[in-house]
């Protein structure tokens, strides 16, 4: 009983954690969407200041096609980061599913426990009983 109780506190800090894990690669998320839409308004405002939205043409701003691979930089990283996001939100439902498992066992366990204590209580009242019934 000592050692499912361990098993379970574990079982919760390892969800936790996975959990903590699945937040924080879902705010980088946010925040790599938020500066890609960032860089991708000062792009645009670049390309209107100085007319011209063809990147091939030799006047096009430098600071614009910096802008444009620092984004694009960005959106590849979001894309690791999904992956990364997919993985941990796997490991988040399997370390769940293990809680479960372990939580179960627990109830069961307590579930006998009551039982076995129910029975004997039982058992020493059918006993007082019984004696009241021979005097």
């Amino acid at each position: 009983m000592k050692n499912r109780s361990g098993l379970l506190k574990l079982k919760k800090f390892a969800v936790d954690e996975k959990r903590r894990q699945v937040n924080q690669i879902e705010a980088m998320l946010a925040d790599f969407d938020r500066m890609a839409q960032e860089l991708e308004n000062q792009i645009q405002a670049e390309q209107r200041r100085v007319g011209i939205d063809d990147v091939t043409h030799f006047a096009y701003p430098t600071f614009a096609r910096a802008a444009a691979q620092r984004r694009d930089n960005i959106k590849t990283s979001v894309g690791e980061l999904n992956d990364q996001l997919n993985r941990a939100q796997d490991a988040l439902t399997e370390a769940i599913a293990d809680l479960k498992k372990v939580e179960m066992m627990e109830e069961r366990e307590q579930a006998r426990m009551r039982q076995a204590v129910e029975a004997a209580e039982q058992s020493q009242l059918d006993e007082v009983a019984g004696r009241l019934s021979d005097h």
